[in-house]
């Protein structure tokens, strides 16, 4: 919404600016806040399916992790989602077990699908970027198994990526048997996508922000408005199958933040952007040592469980999922024996496995590290409630590692229906994500798409080309020819006048005697005909080798709407003609002519000026000084 304002206001001004013209006022009929069509209205009805769908495969998930859990640590049969760690288990059994789910997974992978392979979102991106958002359906049935298996052996990874994953492979699906858009399929594996994880975490908003900030690449009405249809049906599902109550519940006390805390909260946002920077570096360093091995990727998963199984023989807390330890940590109830642990050995059994490249998400590792950080903080902070630097500890983490602040922030919220502690968070997960964007090129999540090849950018502004209309670029002063005209004489005085061509225009208007346009003709035809000869085809009009069903530009459109009708059409230049009578010609815009939009974009990020000086507001004091 901020970035549409903007963009309408940046538009509003450069039509005063332009006011003698009477193109502007009609540009601004025309043209809105939004472009959008009534088709949205039937990707929405598609979301809504989607959404409901993706709730399911959530609660599946879950059932299936437990369900692995209880048989592997338990030897028993449930569904429950319990702790690996949370009861004394055989040596052997935390060392093994984790092996033992890598190696499936890595068959599986083999021979089942490679692309099942890593945390889910590099994944869900990489099929919106190179793919056309196209996921097989195999994808969409092996990936849960995949990622139960692992998590349910012991896995230190969370259950939402798999979901994004899943949900996004079956709103993929949808889009895949209909007759519908790249765009709407989409937006279609995006609500998939957000679906479950709202339908996991109960976290609608976040859901709908964490889609924005990582997976559209748009912030439009025909993106958003299926997406969040999706995610407030995936969440009224969630309330059916596994309750509304949030998921971390805290204690509900009133905080009082003087200057000393919130400088605290900034101090923990950069500490936890640090943290990030670690543990990016850190899965990246141990997917370049596993590309060494002597090994073929299949195993690679198996060795990942061997480091995971090490990890729990020190610290069996910091297997699975981990749901029931974050909850101590942001309750304030974990001693700091766990707290030690869990910060050093979940950061280094989820950095390293996660580049064996076994099948698990991020997010719920994120929570713990970062709740694990700020319980520690704890011990040195100033008290406010609590649990309340975990909290924060959490948010910033996520800001840091994904790069999605507003996502840690929404997401912290939610989880625990802590609205009051929106300040603070903001504060730590903003300092975080400073520290990350300064200091890493890209994060956990896009250096896996970086690293085959794809470069994305994350940043959302306002299109330049928006800001500028035709009439205010548009070349007033050109060269018509009369439809009459001979080719032979009218070519060769074109090359005599500019044999090299490096004068701009390259397309000329055909008019009649009352300067109505009938076509346009390129100056590279008028040379070929120069080139001909005196012969009978040169003595033919230049009406005769003219284009009659010309594409045309309006003095009153963007040069965003022009530049994208110059891509479709494949022409390089147009005939600006008025929108009420299209014979009659005003100008000519080349595609040249767009780069002003980019220029001025150009300028006002990178020049800097003194607008105001002292001297201006103080006249008196100047006169008196001299």
């Amino acid at each position: 919404m901020v970035l549409s304002m903007l963009g309408f206001a940046l538009r509003f001004d450069a039509c005063r600016s332009m006011s003698t013209s009477d193109d502007h006022p009609r540009a601004l009929t025309r043209l809105g806040d939004f472009s959008t069509s009534p088709r949205v209205l039937l990707v929405c009805a598609l979301a809504l399916g989607v959404g409901a769908l993706s709730a399911a495969l959530a609660q599946a998930l879950q059932l299936l992790i437990g369900l692995i859990t209880n048989l592997v640590f338990y030897q028993r049969w449930s569904t429950a989602l319990v702790a690996p760690g949370g009861t004394a288990h055989s040596a052997w059994l935390i060392l093994l077990a984790p092996v033992a789910g890598g190696l499936v997974v890595g068959l599986m992978a083999r021979y089942g699908s490679e692309a099942i392979r890593g945390h889910g979102m590099p994944e869900a991106i990489d099929a919106i970027l190179r793919k056309g958002s196209r996921v097989s359906p195999r994808v969409a049935l092996l990936k849960p198994v995949s990622a139960a298996v692992t998590i349910g052996t012991g896995g230190p990874f969370g259950a939402e990526g798999p979901v994004i994953m899943t949900g996004g492979a079956f709103g993929s699906l949808i889009g895949q048997l209909l007759h519908v858009t790249a765009d709407e399929r989409k937006t279609l594996l995006v609500a998939g996508a957000a679906g479950g994880m709202a339908a996991t975490f109960n976290a609608p908003l976040a859901s709908i922000l964490l889609a924005v900030e990582l997976l559209l690449f748009e912030w439009r009405p025909r993106s958003f408005l299926p997406v969040a249809a999706a995610v407030i049906v995936a969440t009224v599902c969630r309330g059916y199958l596994m309750g509304t109550a949030a998921v971390f519940p805290v204690p509900d006390v009133a905080l009082h933040l003087g200057p000393g805390t919130l400088a605290c909260c900034l101090l923990s946002g950069i500490l936890a952007g640090g943290l990030a920077i670690v543990a990016t570096q850190l899965v990246y360093f141990s997917e370049d040592q596993f590309k060494r091995l002597p090994l073929h990727w299949m195993w690679w998963p198996a060795i990942g469980g061997l480091i995971i199984g090490v990890g729990g023989l020190v610290e069996p807390r910091a297997l699975g999922v981990g749901y029931d330890v974050i909850a101590e940590l942001i309750q304030g109830r974990a001693a700091l024996s766990l707290v030690v642990g869990i910060l050093v050995v979940k950061t280094l059994i989820w950095s390293l496995s996660l580049g064996s490249g076994t099948s698990g998400g991020v997010l719920a590792p994120t929570f713990m590290i970062g709740a694990a950080l700020g319980a520690l903080e704890a011990q040195v902070f100033p008290a406010v409630a609590p649990g309340f630097w975990a909290l924060l500890g959490l948010a910033a983490v996520v800001g840091g590692v994904m790069r999605s602040p507003l996502t840690g922030v929404i997401f912290s919220l939610e989880l625990t229906h802590d609205y009051g502690a929106l300040l603070p968070l903001a504060v730590a997960a903003t300092a975080a994500y400073g520290v990350s964007v300064l200091t890493l090129r890209r994060s956990v999540l896009t250096e896996k798409v970086a690293r085959r090849g794809v470069h994305l950018s994350r940043e959302y502004s306002v299109d330049p080309l928006e800001v500028l209309f035709v009439s205010e670029v548009m070349h007033r002063d050109y060269t018509a020819l009369g439809a009459e005209q001979r080719l032979a004489q009218r070519a060769g005085a074109a090359a005599a006048d500019d044999p090299l061509g490096l004068k701009r225009q390259r397309l000329y208007a055909v008019v009649d005697g009352a300067g109505r346009l009938l076509g346009v003709v390129t100056r590279r035809a008028l040379l070929d005909a120069a080139l001909m000869g005196a012969g009978a085809p040169a003595d033919r009009s230049v009406h005769d080798i003219a284009v009659t069903e010309a594409v045309l530009a309006y003095p009153d459109e963007t040069l965003r709407e022009v530049a994208n009708r110059m891509a479709d059409r494949r022409v390089s230049s147009l005939p600006v003609v008025a929108r009420e009578d299209t014979t009659r010609v005003l100008g000519l815009i080349v595609i040249e002519d767009l780069l002003q939009g980019r220029l001025k974009d150009l300028q006002e990020e990178r020049d800097c000026e003194r607008v105001l000086k002292i001297e201006r507001l103080w006249p008196s004091a100047r006169a008196a000084a001299g």
